[in-house]
Order: structure tokens, then sequence, then C-alpha cells
């Protein structure tokens, strides 16, 4: 199981910092750092700062999102930071969410499995340098009776395959990630839960392209705060929690919330973004329950640490992605370190 390194949003004021923590995540050993993107930062400019300052780590957009980007443009960054990072480029898609996506982009949040799956296809047919016609559903190419024609890339991507993730928390969207991706983007992942939650329709997805989970990259972005107030450092994460669970989305479209129903936390889940939608925030977090926390984040002394990252391993995952709790420098890089030690004394490196 290998290390990975996800820097969230930029521009929250630690620019600087998160250079240093990708510098030394990259000095360290670890295979990947993430970039995201909402309506503030954009995933492709941080992620050339960080490819053009660091030497063997790869980057990842975690994610690049489909409303945001025509697919043919898509494929243009995706070759353009391949080429100019020598080959460590990871594509990461996804659809973000309605609020977003009408909101920030105004584009219509239907359908967002075959506008998915058509983006794919077209990225597939432009990043292996064909010439690309594509009559679809969401998007058409070139536009017919115009002057348009098939045009094929013209950049040459250092790979012929460059690995692409799509993110994915629903069933339906799990199973189509199997059959039309090289790995998943995950959040709140529990080991416990895994089976159920994410690797029964991942598994569909693949066995329905002919595939196994051999080679899949299962890579779920876990929050990680090392030290021996157990209980202490879960309430670090109880509004960070309580954020995606009850207030990212509407009362009627949140996808974490559902994920934390189908782990077993209907009642809680259905307390929590209550609360959250009514401007209760703390209570929001006070309803959040110790063990969603422990079962879905890395907490505790670096042993502790070591015995869940084997769990996580167990599961399935590949590429284990951390997000250090800590508002200093110095506490995010002895995190890094911890986590590498924590492998170690796991048996997983």
């Amino acid at each position: 199981m290998r290390l990975g390194i996800n820097l969230g949003y930029w521009g929250a004021g630690m620019d600087a910092d998160n250079l240093a923590v990708a510098r030394e995540a990259d000095r360290l050993g670890y295979a990947v750092c993430w970039a995201a993107e909402a309506y503030g930062s954009d995933a492709p400019t941080v992620l050339s700062w960080v490819a053009a300052q660091t030497e063997r780590i790869d980057v990842g957009s975690a994610i690049f999102q489909i409303p945001a980007r025509t697919p043919t443009m898509t494929a243009m960054t995706a070759a353009t930071l391949d080429s100019l990072s020598g080959g460590r480029f990871r594509l990461g898609l996804g659809v973000s969410g309605p609020q977003v996506s009408e909101g920030w982009y105004g584009v219509k949040f239907d359908k967002p499995l075959a506008r998915t799956r058509e983006y794919v296809e077209i990225i597939r047919k432009a990043m292996s340098r064909e010439r690309v016609a594509h009559d679809g559903e969401h998007w058409t190419l070139p536009l017919p009776g115009g002057p348009g024609k098939p045009l094929k890339l013209t950049v040459h991507p250092v790979r012929e395959h460059i690995p692409l993730y799509i993110a994915a928390i629903g069933p339906k969207n799990l199973e189509q990630t199997g059959e039309i991706a090289d790995g998943a983007l995950l959040v709140f992942f529990a080991p416990e839960h895994a089976e159920e939650t994410t690797l029964a329709p991942l598994r569909a997805g693949r066995e329905k392209a002919g595939k196994t989970m051999d080679g899949f990259d299962l890579v779920p972005t876990v929050p990680i705060a090392v030290g021996d107030d157990v209980d202490g450092l879960a309430d670090v994460f109880r509004p960070y929690t309580a954020l995606y669970v009850g207030g990212m989305g509407s009362a009627k479209q949140n996808f974490y919330n559902k994920l934390a129903r189908r782990m077993g936390y209907e009642k809680e889940a259905a307390e929590i973004q209550e609360k959250y939608l009514a401007g209760d925030k703390k209570g929001a977090a006070a309803a959040v329950p110790r063990q969603l926390i422990d079962s879905t984040a890395l907490i505790g002394p670096v042993d502790r640490i070591a015995d869940r990252m084997r769990a996580y391993a167990d599961a399935g995952v590949t590429t284990l992605s951390l997000a250090p709790a800590g508002f200093t420098l110095d506490e995010r890089i002895a995190t890094l370190r911890a986590a590498v030690d924590a492998v170690e004394r796991a048996g997983l490196a």
C-alpha cells in the first residue's frame, strides 16, 4: 500500500506551507500529491506549480470538475501536465455537486452517470491521439452543418496511458467507475464497511468490463492526526465530518449523508443534517458518533495508526491518501513522517 498526500484546496493562506508539505512528501517517497478544486483555486495551476518544484512524486487532480471543462479541454490539460511533469500526472474526475455545477458553472446537474461515461469516452479518444468525432447525448464533435472537422490532439503525452480516476460515492457511480476507470477516489472510507459500501459495486463494474480488481487503484483520502489523546483528536475532525454529512448539498441530495446511512448511522446522519441545515453547526458536530470518526480517520499514537493502516490494506486500499491535521507547517510535516513510520511498523512498506 502506497502513501499519498491530499493538499485539498489552495488559497486558504497556507500556500507556501502546502508547497513545503508536497516537497517533504516527495523527499519521503510518497507516491502522489493530489489537489482539489471547487469554486476557488483551480487544480491544474496548483499541480503545475507543485510538479515544477518536486522531482519524483506524482501529481493528481482530486478532482477536475466535469462541469467546469469540455472533455477535450480536459484531455489537453492532462496531456500538457503529463508532458511538463515528465510523466507524473494522474487524472481524477468528478461531477461535483448540484450546488456547484448549477450555481457556479451554470451546468444542469442531470444524468451524472451518463455524462461521466460520455466525458471519459471522449477523453480516452483524444488522449489516444485519434481524430475526435463523437455523437452523444451531451456532446457532439464536430458540430454538424458547420466548418468544424474532427481534430487530433497535437501534444504527445509522455505515456501512452495516463491513469484516470473517478470520484465515486454512490453504488451506481462506483459500479460505473469500476467499469470505465483505472482507479476510484473515495472519502469517508471505513474498512469495516468496505465490502457493502464500496468493493461490491466496484467489483461488479470490473466484471462488466471483463476485468478483476487487480491493477485497480483504490484511493481513499483519510484525515490523520497523531497523538496520545484519541478522544481529543477525534474531536478535531467533528466539524469536518459534520460539514460533509450535514451540510454538503441539500436535504434531498447529500451523497455523504447517504453514505453514512449505508454504514448504519441512519438516525445519527439525519440528526447531523437537521442541525447543520438549521444553522446549529456546533450541535451537528456534537452529534457525530465517535465511531464514525474513528472508522474513517487515522487518529492516535503511531502504533494505533499502524494497526488501522493494516485494516485499510486488508480492505483492498492500494494508495492511502492522507489529509494531515494541524495548523502549523511543523505539525503537518511531523504527521507526514509519522505516517511513514506507521507504514513501516505495519509491515506495509
